[in-house]
């Protein structure tokens, strides 16, 4: 496989350029050049909001795939559509369950894929996507319609990856370290009274999705969790387990900010589809533990 990966610089994209080299393909990243690319991996460097520069250090290259994981607005997924068209059979375009969270409700059923119908989700090119804080301030909005653009418009094959919640290695978000250190240290950590349930996934197992998905032929898109959920409660008690130290919990319902994985509403995947094409999850539980440990280490 000669595969390109835009973005890829930090985190789980790291882990899969390394898995993706490891596993004897040719692979080539796409970024601004914040941070070199992995031994053995040709970094090209251009901004992916400049058409012309992207085109300029693509040159005459092609791909088996790409994997886009900094895809963020409609104007992106269109210099992506225009670029890509005659580079690549196959797109994969990564995304997360916080853009889909309208979707959501307390007590509801997993999110499955065709909870969102692209076909009707509005695309707006006119929006100013141009400004950083706009696009920060419209994230899950920017997704859904970078998503359905590709969807529509793109000449080749298109496969998004909405992942779960990320947790282990190196997770920049501190959002796991937020509950390790407050219950850690015998701190309140603020919960909603019902909180609802969320999937989650391990860093090193979305690498290896993505690696995979890849290399499949599926299109549309697939959700990427492992199996089981938790909530904040139960997460909670996880770390408690862990740290020997008992969760001090309060109710953050009443004006007092939830915890980062405490939820008003049901942020649970179901993972059918990945299965009935082959790919079969671990279990929260089997790593879990695990991550607690780094987190507190």
């Amino acid at each position: 496989m000669d595969v390109c990966v835009i973005g890829g610089s930090r985190y789980f994209g790291r882990r899969l350029v390394e898995e993706l080299r490891d596993a004897g393909g040719t692979v080539t990243v796409v970024n601004r050049g914040s941070s070199p690319a992995p031994h053995g991996v040709t970094h090209l460097r251009a901004d992916r909001d400049d058409e012309a520069a992207l085109r300029t250090v693509l040159a005459d290259r092609r791909f088996d795939a790409v994997i886009d994981q900094v895809c963020y607005t409609p104007v992106q997924a269109a210099i992506a559509a225009r670029v890509f068209a005659d580079r690549t059979p196959r797109y994969v375009l990564t995304s997360t369950v916080e853009v889909y969270a309208h979707l959501g409700r307390p007590g509801g059923p997993p999110l499955t894929e065709a909870a969102l119908d692209l076909s009707a989700e509005p695309v707006d090119l006119r929006l100013p996507w141009s400004d950083q804080q706009f696009v920060a301030d419209h994230y899950a909005e920017g997704k859904r319609q970078a998503e359905a653009l590709l969807t529509r418009q793109a000449s080749f094959d298109v496969a998004t990856v909405r992942t779960a919640h990320v947790l282990g290695g190196a997770d920049f978000t501190g959002r796991l370290a937020h509950y390790v250190e407050r219950i850690g240290r015998g701190l309140p950590v603020a919960v909603h009274a019902a909180p609802q349930r969320a999937s989650f996934v391990h860093e090193a197992e979305i690498a290896h999705f993505l690696s995979w998905a890849a290399t499949a032929d599926f299109t549309g898109p697939i959700n990427a969790a492992s199996q089981g959920t938790l909530d904040a409660k139960e997460l909670c008690a996880a770390v408690g387990r862990v740290t020997g130290t008992s969760p001090r919990l309060v109710v953050g319902d009443d004006g007092q900010q939830p915890s980062p994985f405490s939820f008003d509403r049901c942020y649970a995947m179901d993972t059918g589809r990945s299965g009935r094409l082959g790919f079969r999850f671990s279990a929260v539980t089997d790593w879990l533990p695990q991550a607690i440990k780094e987190a507190h280490a």
